[in-house]
């Protein structure tokens, strides 16, 4: 469950066990060693080809300045970059060679990196869960007894490493970042009602909520009830992104695994049911109300 609540500490494919990409305050990923060399590979290949930023950019469908980021190593390359870059350039397989040695942030399993790093960069954040509050809405309380809950134990440079991760993704939230990006999180009411970690844990948890859906203005927060005859999400939790570049991506996540889409068709169906889902939950006013009863409770 890397993505949503307990992210994992597997180490890169490849790697030396040193993982130099962090995340800036603002939610973009530091320059590391493995992003500036696979700009530099992009930056030789195109200027092989005779191309300025410019014209290459144009033939594989992303703004000049992205082009420009991604050769700098300011910017993790998107998977259809990295595909058309490889095809526009004939590039032997070096650019594809390069992107499967990308570092990945400290604390996120292997699975869950580069979709961490596009989620540093989209402008739209679609999140339905069901198992779990999602990650960018944890309190540390509640991170520590998400990670504590599920085996094997990790040992305490593993958990802070683990809750360090998670909490540093929520500088993603700030309405600070230019521009600020829009959320949406579904989330079932059973998740909630666990009180996961105890009753105090869960009481700090709801005041996050409830301050989270009430104060910023880019993020939607719905529960799905408990009773909900007719639902979307069956098959599991799913998210969804847009990137600068009007890009989508999707993400689906299980036990020690999880997986990228980026196949249109796939990402469409995904689309129709985060809809549905978003017409089956309860309204943000409806779910503030629900929060602050659930709040009473305790």
């Amino acid at each position: 469950m890397a993505g949503a609540g307990r992210p994992g500490g597997k180490r890169a494919p490849g790697g030396t066990g040193k993982v130099s990409t962090q995340v800036r305050a603002g939610g973009e990923p530091e320059v590391s060693d493995s992003l500036r060399c696979f700009g530099e590979v992009v930056k030789a290949f195109r200027r092989r080809a005779g191309l300025t930023q410019e014209e290459f950019a144009a033939l594989v469908h992303y703004s000049a300045p992205t082009v420009s980021s991604i050769e700098l190593g300011r910017r993790f390359p998107p998977p259809t970059f990295i595909q058309r870059a490889e095809t526009v350039l004939d590039a032997f397989g070096a650019i594809e060679g390069a992107a499967r040695h990308l570092s990945r942030q400290p604390g996120l399993a292997s699975w869950f990196a580069q979709w961490a790093l596009l989620e540093a960069e989209a402008i739209s954040l679609h999140t339905y869960e069901c198992r779990l509050v999602p990650g960018l809405l944890q309190t540390e309380a509640y991170a520590r007894a998400v990670t504590l809950n599920v085996p094997p134990l990790p040992d305490e440079n593993r958990l802070e490493e683990r809750v360090t991760a998670r909490l540093d993704r929520q500088e993603l939230l700030s309405t600070h970042r230019k521009p600020p990006s829009a959320f949406s999180f579904i989330v079932e009411q059973a998740v909630l009602e666990r009180h996961t970690g105890g009753e105090s844990v869960t009481r700090e948890l709801l005041d996050r909520l409830l301050e989270m859906a009430e104060r910023h203005w880019n993020i939607e927060l719905q529960l799905m009830p408990l009773r909900q005859p007719v639902h979307a999400g069956l098959d599991g939790p799913l998210q969804l992104l847009e990137t600068p570049d009007h890009q989508w991506f999707a993400y689906s996540e299980g036990q020690k695994n999880g997986r990228l889409i980026t196949a249109p068709e796939e990402i469409s169906v995904l689309q129709q049911r985060y809809a549905k889902l978003r017409s089956q939950a309860l309204t943000p006013e409806d779910s503030l109300g629900l929060l602050r009863r659930m709040r009473g409770a305790l």
